[in-house]
């Protein structure tokens, strides 16, 4: 069932809970969040970057192949279909495919002209009544071609963007995307706080989930945290159970070289760690 998330976040939020996107990349990537989160009677939302969109034929596939595999499948749970870290122009593409959600990432703007793009974003997507995520500070690490060193974010430029009316905040509190090094000092759970200080009920948003540990990803979530993003951790694992099946010889047995047999266990790996989050997360049982 493809909505927008401001429902489901706004109940994780006062449930204490968090709702997970999970970015997809692919057909096998969809169907297996989709299929978890339908088993677990779980809301999700399906995170497409701009360049997994570019990848997969332009934004308006995407979007086609997400609704009819909600349909085909017969999924009941809440589903977003949600555009992970776009720019400005990447937003307007997205709303105008049938995305359910935007995100835009106006953190590496002047504050002035973040809030400015931002309060225009919010008008268009409420008016079709699609979500829409907001950004302040900069996630640490690449992804897509935008660097962050990984600033905390001012609280007052926090609470300047959710009193436009976005549903969800994305805040810099030391997160990472992609592998988080050795040598990480961790969340920055006195900005988190100071932040929900200023925010209130506003859902906040943790990006970079991989490799965030238990103990810290439970904490923030009790501060406000109600949508957790998770990439890099299905990448792995899906590589993992590839390399696996292939040098155990498997695609030279039979028929194994086939696709549908060689992408396998690495669906059934995406879903193993979905499942993984989810119950992390506290969202299994929620959309029932």
């Amino acid at each position: 069932m493809l909505v927008s998330a401001t429902e489901m976040l706004k109940k994780a939020k006062a449930g204490k809970y968090a709702v997970g996107q999970f970015n997809i990349n692919n057909l096998e990537w969809t169907k297996s969040v989709l299929l978890t989160a339908q088993e677990l009677k779980s809301p999700v939302i399906l995170g497409v970057s701009e360049g997994a969109g570019k990848y997969m034929t332009g934004f308006k596939t995407v979007a086609a192949m997400v609704k009819a595999m909600d349909e085909e499948l017969g999924i009941t749970v809440p589903v977003a279909l949600h555009l992970d870290h776009g720019t400005y122009e990447g937003c307007y593409k997205c709303i105008k495919a049938g995305f359910t959600s935007v995100m835009f990432d106006g953190s590496h703007y002047p504050i002035e002209e973040n809030i400015e793009k931002t309060k225009e974003l919010v008008a268009v997507s409420h008016a079709l009544g699609l979500s829409i995520e907001a950004e302040v500070g900069s996630i640490g690490g690449e992804e897509d071609g935008v660097i962050g060193a990984g600033e905390c974010a001012d609280p007052d430029e926090c609470k300047a963007i959710a009193d436009l009316g976005v549903d969800m905040l994305a805040a810099g509190i030391g997160n990472i995307h992609g592998k988080y090094p050795e040598n990480w000092a961790g969340l920055s759970f006195e900005t988190l706080d100071a932040i929900q200080q200023k925010t209130g009920i506003m859902p906040l948003v943790l990006h970079g989930g991989t490799g965030i540990p238990e103990d810290m990803i439970k904490k923030a979530i009790s501060l406000g945290v109600a949508k957790i993003n998770v990439n890099t951790e299905c990448q792995l694992s899906f590589a993992d159970a590839t390399r696996k099946y292939v040098e155990a010889g498997k695609d030279l047995e039979g028929k194994g070289f086939d696709p549908r047999k060689l992408l396998a266990p690495g669906a059934e790996a995406i879903k193993a760690t979905v499942k993984e989050k989810m119950e992390l997360f506290g969202s299994v049982g929620k959309a029932e």
